[in-house]
C-alpha cells in the first residue's frame, strides 16, 4: 500500500547540507498499523511527509496504492492527497469554524454538495465519537476531542491512507489510549492502512503490527513488534527494549560477571517467553526435572497488543551436564534465551 524506495531528502541550510533521510526504504501492507520510532532528529517527520510529497525526495520513489506520486504533475498530486489523511500533534482546526464546518472542509475543497457532505460527515461523527459536538467550536472542546475531528475530517474524503505524524504526543495517558483505541476500531472496521510515526514505545506496543526503528535518518531495523521487543536486533533498539520493559542486568550482578565459564561458575540467562508460554511453570519443570537451583533475579509479562511476551534474568546453579540439559530442554520448548555471563 505505501513504498518507500531508496528515499533521501537532503536540506540546505546557510552553513552545510543536512542529510534528514539516507536511502531509506520501506514497505507498508494494506490494512496495517506500521509504527516509526526514533528520536527528535532521527528523520521521522521527514520521512513521513515525504508519503504524500508535503516533502519531495532528492533521491527514490515514493508510492502509495500503486501509483508512483513523484511523477505526477500537480493537479494529478492535489488529486492524489485527496487519497491521503493525516493528523497532526496540534490538531490544526480552524478556530473559527465548528466541528462540522471543520470537518466539512476538504470535501469543500473538492466542491462536495452540501447533501453529499452530510451524508459523508454524519457517520463520520458517529465513528469518532463526536454526537453532540458538531455545533462546538474547538476551543470548547478537550484536547482528546480535538484529535477526534482532527481524524474525522482526515477520514473525510475516504482515503487509502492514514497518516500520523504524533497525534498523541500532546495527549495525557488517558486521552492517548482512547485515541489509540479509536484508530485501531477505524483499521478494524474499514481495512483503513495507517503509518504512523511516534517516540513513545506504548503506542507502538498498544496498536502497531510492524515496527521501524530510525536513527540519524537510517531505518536501522523493521520488524513485526512482537518480534522488535523479543529479539531486537540493534544496540539501540536492544537499550530502548530494556528500558521499556525494565529487564536492566543490575549494576551490582553486572559487577560480578564474566565472560567465559569457568570452574564453578554458573550462567546468567536471558529468557524471553513467548504467547501460553509466558503463562507456563516452564522454570518450575526445568528445576524440577534436572534438579538444578534457578534463581530467579528479574522477571515481567507483558503485552504487546494481544501477544503476552515474558522475560526472566535468572542464574543456573548446578552441575554442568544438568545446566545443559537445562539449556537444551528450553531450546526444545521453543524459548529464546542468551547467556549475558557468568558469576561465581
Amino acid at each position: 500500500m505505501i513504498e518507500l524506495i531508496n528515499i533521501s531528502k537532503r536540506y540546505n541550510t546557510a552553513n552545510k547540507e543536512i542529510l534528514a533521510l539516507d536511502n531509506v526504504s520501506i514497505h507498508v501492507t494494506k490494512g496495517s498499523i506500521y509504527g516509526i520510532i526514533g528520536e527528535s532528529g532521527a528523520g521521522k517527520s521527514s520521512l513521513l511527509r515525504c508519503v504524500n510529497l508535503l516533502e519531495r525526495p532528492n533521491e527514490g520513489q515514493v508510492k502509495v496504492a500503486g501509483r508512483e506520486l513523484t511523477v505526477l504533475s500537480e493537479s494529478e498530486l492535489r488529486t492524489a492527497r485527496q487519497r491521503i489523511g493525516m493528523i497532526f500533534q496540534h490538531f490544526n482546526l480552524l478556530g473559527s469554524k465548528t466541528v462540522w464546518d471543520n470537518i466539512a472542509l476538504p470535501l469543500k475543497f473538492i466542491n462536495k454538495k452540501e447533501d453529499e457532505i452530510s451524508q459523508i460527515i454524519k457517520p463520520l461523527i458517529e465513528l469518532t465519537g463526536l454526537a453532540g459536538k458538531e455545533t462546538s467550536y474547538p476551543h470548547e472542546l478537550s484536547g482528546g476531542q480535538k484529535q477526534r475531528v482532527a481524524i474525522a475530517r482526515a477520514l473525510a474524503t475516504n482515503p487509502d491512507v492514514l497518516l500520523s505524524d504524533e497525534a498523541t504526543s500532546a495527549l495525557d495517558p488517558q486521552t492517548t489510549q482512547s485515541i489509540l483505541k479509536l484508530l485501531q476500531e477505524i483499521n478494524e472496521k474499514t481495512g483503513l492502512t495507517i503509518l504512523l510515526i511516534t517516540h513513545e514505545l506504548e503506542v507502538i506496543k498498544t496498536i502497531c503490527d510492524r515496527v521501524a526503528l530510525m536513527d540519524r535518518g537510517k531505518v536501522l531495523e523493521a520488524q513485526d513488534v512482537i518480534d522488535f521487543f523479543a529479539h531486537p536486533q540493534t544496540t539501540l533498539a536492544k537499550n530502548i527494549v530494556e528500558n521499556s520493559l525494565k529487564m536492566h542486568v543490575p549494576a551490582e550482578l553486572k559487577q560480578e560477571l564474566s565472560d567465559q565459564s569457568a570452574v564453578k561458575k554458573y550462567p546468567v540467562v536471558r529468557i524471553v517467553f513467548r504467547g501460553k508460554l509466558a503463562r507456563e511453570a516452564v522454570i518450575s519443570m526445568a528445576s524440577r526435572q534436572f534438579s538444578i537451583d534457578i534463581s530467579i533475579v528479574q522477571s515481567n509479562i507483558e503485552f504487546i497488543g494481544e501477544n503476552a511476551i515474558g522475560f526472566l534474568l535468572a542464574e543456573l546453579r548446578g552441575e554442568e551436564e544438568p545446566i545443559q540439559q537445562t539449556l537444551r530442554f528450553f531450546s526444545d520448548k521453543h524459548l529464546e534465551y542468551e547467556v549475558v555471563g557468568y558469576v561465581s
